[in-house]
């Protein structure tokens, strides 16, 4: 069966300059939980492209029969886009879109500048759960729209396949492997009261990879989809800052 993409949820492009930013959204999400990030980057004169994940966007049950290779196609043919109109480009993500940007930078250094990574999702003890959950559950409800600030809605599912959940683990799971390779200049936004991953995420991220250049910036006043909460604006301009700076 074929599910109609819901209405904020389609992928978005934005013509700018010579500087290109591919966003990447988290597991579960789409690109709505991007879209002001996006449309900031371009007012600041930055191209951007915004793909949305296959199996989201849509209904919790297209997730279920996904796969972690297709995402990582999707994200590489979007790559491929930017980077032939621009000369330059940085990968930005949030949530589980930071494990496929990660992974992405690995694999293709030569075309990725730089990461922004908003409470990346890296590790869970809770993934160990999954085999014996997958025997008795085929989902379980969604953690989705963790936003402290009243009003904005990202549109995620209400439950999430466990089978998709673990491939979402198997991705996790290479990024961390990929992280010592990842030299490329890292900035990381970690929401202080998240309550959807680990808390470690963000610091882990850091610890691990193989960049001199790394930032972390706190976030006081959102919680984990926190490009559309009290601290996007931070986000927003800091983002820039690094862009600019990395590209010059």
């Amino acid at each position: 069966m074929t599910h109609p993409v819901l209405p904020g949820c389609e992928p978005f492009t934005f013509q700018g300059g010579p500087t290109g930013i591919l966003l990447i959204h988290g597991f579960s999400g789409s690109p709505v939980s991007l879209r002001d990030w996006g449309a900031d980057l371009a007012e600041r004169g930055f191209a951007v492209d915004c793909p949305r994940l296959p199996g989201h966007g849509t209904a919790w049950e297209d997730l279920a029969g996904r796969t972690a290779e297709e995402w990582v196609r999707e994200v590489d043919a979007a790559l491929d886009r930017v980077a032939d109109r621009c000369d330059r480009v940085v990968v930005a993500a949030l949530s589980f879109g930071g494990a496929l940007a990660i992974d992405l930078a690995a694999r293709r250094p030569d075309e990725v500048r730089g990461l922004v990574l908003v409470n990346p999702y890296l590790r869970d003890r809770r993934h160990a759960l999954l085999p014996v959950a997958r025997r008795l559950l085929k989902s379980v409800p969604g953690t989705g729209n963790d936003i402290k600030k009243v009003g904005p809605d990202e549109l995620s599912y209400r439950r999430i396949p466990l089978r998709a959940l673990a491939q979402a683990g198997l991705l996790m799971r290479r990024a961390r492997l990929a992280l010592p390779s990842v030299r490329q200049p890292i900035l990381v936004f970690h929401s202080a009261t998240d309550h959807v991953i680990p808390s470690d995420n963000g610091p882990y991220v850091l610890r691990h990879a193989g960049s001199e250049d790394t930032e972390l910036v706190t976030l006081p006043d959102s919680f984990h989809v926190a490009t559309m909460d009290n601290d996007a604006p931070t986000i927003f301009e800091r983002t820039a800052a690094f862009i600019e700076r990395i590209a010059a």
